[in-house]
């Protein structure tokens, strides 16, 4: 792979290449209908499957949902369960993946003439997932069924209680599995280690596109039964605002189904036919119809909050409603305790990002904090993996010394398995996650033993995928070619997110007309180019790295190749382009 621009080394230290073979980067060889197919095929589209990927629908990627383990055997105890009107309840994780997977059954359910229970954990008193205790109280009240949503693939003790208890518990989860598996009814989860090649193959999605699979399974099974004879059937499409919504926030991989979902899912969003979902992107402030990005940095951490920092079932209530004066109430409370969040979000990350300066000899940063709030560690460890480019754990110490912590991780390093293992090693108390995400609870006095384990496992892979690390373009556009027409064109190869990136642009060379400090340490630019033409650029929390200062001091008479992604800002009377900045490198060496 060439690199680009000839940069091989930027402002912030890293080769510039282009994305995908036969990318020779000149703008005036590319049309809309070119750059889109280029585009699709730098993120691995085959030609034979260019036309499903440019308007992916679910007909195309649908799986079968009987492909996965015990999809059947959780359908017919669902449909029993409906037949019967018997007492069910979904008990959900209570971040938006868990919410909007609780929605979506719940709302199925309803239609399906059961009005279904839910039960959320409270993140303080209960954490995550399933406790037995919880499980045997819902079958003492009456809940004959239950279904745990983006939890339980972990929940050994609990379920086995809740089987004491006589009580049926059917796991749909996505988070990795041990060899062994919980005493569940049944466990529908891509990741089981004996899931099918079929099955494995969506081991991408997130909780809610699993419950949306087995909505399918539930749905044909009742259909088999002659259940809709005399009552219509649900429309389970209409649900997919719910999934969109959940796969986005939970940072799944938008490849094959999850592209069809969210695509699809965005249609169904901006009809804001679910009260709920309406009630949320007005507290959210949106005049238009939401896109990719809105879902998980607008409507996203609104749900998050009810269970980061407020009541944990605030998400499924909004997400449930039928009530429009309820919507708006529960949404309003959702934005307070957002902006309540950010405060308390911000407080320990200047904390945990002084506490990393002293780990640059560690594979993975782990930060803990007594005072630190367990609701937004997860948030901050992402901040820290972005700012470090290594894994970081941030952990909440309690006043026994037992600490609940979050992790994220880079591309090319399973955290996840990682987490599992040093489980099995005893250094924790409890753990879970997938490749990109971990959840643990681990003694005060373990953390160094975990964080020596974390180092021998993982320094392989860290010192790998930050040593192939590049940025990847995809276009170089001279700065008037930034423009809102570019952006409708490329839009054709979306949605993007993780997985499936945004196209990533360079622009130049410019100099730096204006630069300054805006917000909470963001750099504003103002740049031109040869063309005569000048663009807005920011670079987002970069005021004290080697990029935000470069851009602060640029002396007027060196220019720069600048490198992003190119967004709408649609605040003003006339929409434009703004550049995004990711990197720099000076086009005039000095």
């Amino acid at each position: 792979m060439s690199n680009a621009l000839n940069v091989t080394r930027s402002i912030l230290g890293q080769p510039w290449q282009w994305r995908g073979a036969g990318a020779d980067g000149r703008e005036s060889g590319f049309q809309p209908n070119d750059l889109v197919t280029q585009i699709l095929m730098a993120r691995g589209c085959t030609q034979e499957n260019m036309a499903a990927h440019r308007d992916p629908t679910i007909r195309a990627f649908m799986p079968d949902p009987s492909i996965f383990q015990d999809m059947d055997k959780a359908a017919s105890r669902i449909a029993d369960g409906v037949e019967a009107r018997e007492n069910i309840t979904i008990f959900g994780d209570y971040d938006v993946d868990g919410a909007t997977s609780a929605a979506l059954l719940i709302r199925l359910l309803r239609d399906l003439g059961v009005d279904a229970a839910a039960y959320i954990p409270d993140r303080l008193m209960e954490g995550y997932g399933p406790s037995g205790e919880a499980l045997v109280r819902l079958a003492q009240g009456g809940s004959s069924l239950i279904v745990t949503v983006d939890c339980g693939a972990q929940a050994f003790e609990a379920l086995d209680m809740a089987h004491a208890a006589g009580v049926d518990v059917i796991v749909v989860d996505h988070h990795k599995c041990a060899s062994a598996l919980p005493r569940a009814f049944a466990l529908v989860n891509p990741n089981r280690l004996d899931e099918s090649e079929a099955g494995a193959a969506h081991g991408h999605l997130a909780a809610v596109g699993v419950a949306f699979l087995l909505g399918a399974a539930v749905i044909r099974e009742l259909r088999g039964r002659g259940y809709f004879e005399h009552r219509p059937e649900p429309r389970l499409i209409d649900l997919l605002d719910l999934v969109a919504l959940g796969t986005v926030a939970d940072v799944a991989s938008l490849r094959s189904l999850n592209r069809a979902f969210v695509a699809q899912g965005l249609k169904i969003m901006s009809n804001r036919r679910n009260i709920g979902m309406a009630a949320l992107i007005e507290a959210s402030r949106l005049q238009r119809a939401p896109i990719c990005s809105d879902l998980g940095f607008a409507l996203g951490p609104r749900i998050n909050a009810g269970g980061r920092v407020g009541k944990s079932d605030l998400g499924v209530r909004l997400l449930t409603t039928l009530d429009p004066g309820e919507a708006r109430d529960i949404a309003a409370q959702l934005d307070a305790l957002n902006t309540e969040r950010r405060v308390i979000e911000a407080n320990v990350q200047e904390e945990a990002e002084a506490m990393s300066d002293s780990q640059h000899n560690r594979a993975v940063a782990i930060m803990a904090g007594k005072d630190w709030h367990p609701g937004v560690i997860g948030i901050v460890a992402g901040r820290l993996k972005e700012k470090l480019g290594r894994p970081a754990v941030v952990i909440a110490l309690d006043e026994n010394g037992l600490g609940k912590g979050s992790g994220r991780s880079i591309t090319g390093v399973d955290l996840g398995a990682a987490i599992l293992a040093a489980k099995d090693n005893g250094l924790l108390v409890a753990g879970g996650g997938h490749a990109m995400a971990a959840g643990i609870t681990v003694a005060e006095g373990q953390m160094d033993a975990l964080a020596d384990f974390l180092d021998e496992r993982l320094s392989a892979d860290v010192a790998r995928a930050r040593g192939e690390r590049a940025l990847l373009l995809d276009a170089i556009l001279s700065p008037r070619g930034v423009n809102p027409t570019f952006l409708e064109a490329i839009e054709e190869g979306g949605p993007y997110g993780t997985g499936w990136p945004a196209p990533r642009i360079a622009t130049g060379p410019v100099r730096v007309i204006k630069a300054d400090i805006v917000g909470n340490g963001h750099v504003r630019a103002i740049v031109s180019g040869d063309d005569g033409c000048s663009l807005k650029t920011v670079a987002f929390r970069h005021a004290e790295s080697e990029l935000g200062q470069a851009l602060l001091g640029a002396p007027r008479d060196r220019r720069l190749w600048m490198a992003g992604r190119a967004k709408l800002d649609d605040w003003g009377t006339r929409p434009s382009a703004e550049l995004h900045l990711e990197d720099a490198a000076w086009a005039d060496q000095m």
